[in-house]
């Protein structure tokens, strides 16, 4: 029975069971769909939700957004990441434009990207603002990791540049850079849809949460909020799957 309970889907199913019941009950402790609708309410209107275009439309638009911000993010701060791990010139130059980034709340820059973005390519940029920083530290780290000794030796056996970045370099980065994409996801996803409930896109999963909360929708409100964390996660298993397929990654 010990070993049974081990088991990662049952311990999934008895966690999700457990928080069900818990969100049942405060529920029932609320007394109003108003104020907290129950599991069941906000499955029912996530099933009535799908049966709208509006619904797979802002889907399917804001993965697009995300993605492709995400997808730059990791392509940009890669670049990043080996120009500052091997020119401590650039270091000096670009490290504080790191810095400014990770620390600015990320509000402040939608706001700010709102200026001079539509509302549409705002949340695409935000995402690829905050996963840029990330792929950035964890390249760089992985190079500046990289073991002195095996360089030394591929020097000792005259090994090519592109030799020596595909069998010293790339064992050394590939774990970090299969954390930054892993990490990045997880912030492209948040950030993109809070931009989008603040820049407020025709379609967007952000937008519609707004929408829901400003009309005092509060089943809709967490069906949204119930397809945004669903997404999410069937987002990072997709790149989780890819990088195992791609790099051999475990």
């Amino acid at each position: 029975m010990r070993e049974f309970l081990k088991k990662r889907p049952v311990k999934a199913i008895i966690a999700a069971v457990f928080w069900l019941i818990i969100w049942q009950a405060a529920a029932w402790a609320a007394g109003s769909d108003l104020l907290l609708p129950s599991p069941a309410e906000t499955a029912k209107a996530l099933i009535s939700l799908c049966g709208t275009s509006v619904f797979w439309k802002s889907c399917f638009l804001t993965l697009l957004r995300v993605f492709a911000g995400f997808a730059l993010g990791i392509i940009a701060g890669s670049a990043l990441g080996v120009l500052t791990a091997f020119s401590p010139f650039a270091e000096t130059v670009l490290s504080p434009l790191r810095s400014v980034i990770k620390a600015a709340p990320v509000t402040s820059f939608i706001i700010l990207v709102l200026l001079y973005l539509s509302s549409a390519l705002t949340p695409l940029f935000i995402a690829f603002l905050m996963v840029t920083p990330i792929a950035w530290t964890n390249v760089a780290g992985g190079l500046l990791a990289t073991d002195k000794q095996l360089l030394e030796m591929a020097d000792v056996f005259g090994f090519s540049m592109a030799k020596k970045l595909r069998c010293v370099y790339a064992p050394s980065v590939l774990p970090h850079f299969v954390s930054a994409c892993t990490t990045g996801l997880g912030f492209a996803w948040k950030s993109g849809v809070t931009a989008e409930v603040i820049a407020h896109p025709a379609f967007g999963m952000g937008k519609a949460i707004y929408e829901s909360k400003l009309y005092l929708e509060t089943p809709e409100l967490f069906a949204w909020t119930a397809a945004v964390i669903i997404l999410s996660f069937a987002l990072e298993k997709l790149v989780i799957l890819v990088l195992r397929r791609t790099v051999k990654w475990k």
